[in-house]
């Protein structure tokens, strides 16, 4: 999947979400300069499709990250499309090696 987007949504709720499993907004926001594996996520809210993400840090850990995509006027009238992260979290050994195993190659 290529992912087009002009920035990130943040406020209270999603930021504080993810920042109590350790993770910070810049590191989050890092994760899509780098490769990352983009899947549907099999719990779609009502409202809205939700993906799951894997990524890797500048230092080689890997982060489950899930999040939505949102469409929001500018001031100017424009339409941009934003990444909504929901959660992120460090993922377990035993997490790893298993999406190492079933992805191999990512």
């Amino acid at each position: 999947m290529v992912l087009q987007f002009d920035g990130f949504d943040w406020d209270r709720g999603n930021r504080a979400k993810c920042q109590k499993h350790g993770l910070s907004i810049a590191l989050i926001e890092s994760l899509f300069a780098r490769p990352l594996a983009i899947l549907p996520s099999a719990a779609d809210s009502q409202d809205e499709r939700r993906f799951c993400a894997v990524g890797q840090t500048g230092n080689g850990r890997r982060v489950f990250l899930v999040f939505t995509l949102r469409r929001k006027g500018d001031k100017h009238g424009g339409d941009k499309q934003l990444i909504r992260p929901i959660s992120a979290r460090y993922m377990h050994k035993k997490e790893i090696e298993s999406y190492e195993k079933e992805n191999p190659g990512i």
